[in-house]
């Protein structure tokens, strides 16, 4: 007797997709837009002293920029913030932004100015 090893027969593959998972829409990106707010009232919040107390204002502000300059990141953090909380209502969105950033831009300014 030969010692033979029986030849096993090769099955073909069957395909077999995935189950269908369902994607979820896509939602809007609203942290971009926060973010952009956020920065839009840090610059009209920087107008209204200039507006309010004219060339005085100006050069207070021009001897204190550092304060003011580290209010940018924070107002667009701020933006981002108030974007992901508030996501899908655009106004509400846009209320709380503006009046963060020009609570704490005049916080700040009245800290330095001693009122």
């Amino acid at each position: 007797m030969l010692n033979v090893t029986p030849v096993k027969r090769v099955l073909p593959v069957k395909a077999a997709t995935a189950p269908a998972v369902e994607r979820a829409a896509e939602e809007p990106s609203y942290g971009f837009w926060g973010a952009m707010a956020g920065f839009i009232f840090y610059w009209l919040a920087f107008a209204v002293p200039i507006l309010t107390y004219g060339a005085n204002a100006l050069f207070f502000l021009l001897y204190t920029w550092p304060f003011f300059l580290a209010l940018i990141p924070v107002s667009v953090v701020i933006g981002l913030v108030f974007s992901v909380l508030l996501a899908g209502r655009l106004v509400l969105m846009i209320i709380s932004i503006g009046l963060s950033v020009f609570c704490l831009f005049w916080l700040v300014f009245a800290l330095l100015t001693g009122w």
